[in-house]
């Protein structure tokens, strides 16, 4: 039995409805994702250790308004670029009452503290890393309180609050 004429045009109509509104989803998701985009990852503080041969790099994530600070350490041969995984992953850690963060301190030439008030999450991921020929022993140091670190992200106060 054939469909009626009616019929063929109110489903004609609500496929076409259907289309446009499915399109303009689309479009509106490439542009959020186009203004949202990646996560920032940035380099914020570079630490030479006593023997001059290593570096432990602390890096700050941004994942936008929704999120906290990410924080990641990497221990590396002095003057290169950090590339793997981190020695210490910390996620919303602060410094202070109104500082994020943490700091890097070089304890001795083979020992890395990584100090920060509190954090949501810290996660040592290596414990002994190794540079070259030398064994790092990275450690966390919660509850460490630094009064003097300015407020808000470590990378918003790099660049001299832009």
């Amino acid at each position: 039995m054939p469909m009626p004429q009616p019929l063929k045009w109110i489903l004609g109509a609500v496929g076409a409805l259907a289309a446009l509104v499915a399109g303009a989803v689309l479009l509106m998701a490439w542009l959020f994702s186009a203004v949202v985009g990646d996560p920032s990852k940035d380099e914020v503080a570079r630490v030479v250790s006593p023997s001059g041969k290593v570096d432990a790099v602390l890096f700050e994530t941004n994942g936008g308004a929704t999120t906290s600070f990410g924080y990641e350490i990497h221990v590396v041969e002095h003057g290169t670029q950090p590339s793997g995984s981190p020695a210490v992953s910390l996620y919303g850690s602060v410094r202070s009452e109104h500082a994020y963060g943490a700091n890097l301190i070089w304890s001795s030439p083979d020992s890395l503290s990584v100090e920060f008030l509190s954090a949501k999450s810290a996660k040592v991921n290596t414990r002994i890393q190794s540079v070259g020929t030398q064994a790092i022993h990275v450690v966390l140091r919660e509850g460490t309180t630094d009064n003097t670190a300015p407020p808000g992200g470590m990378l918003y106060n790099l660049r001299g609050r832009q």
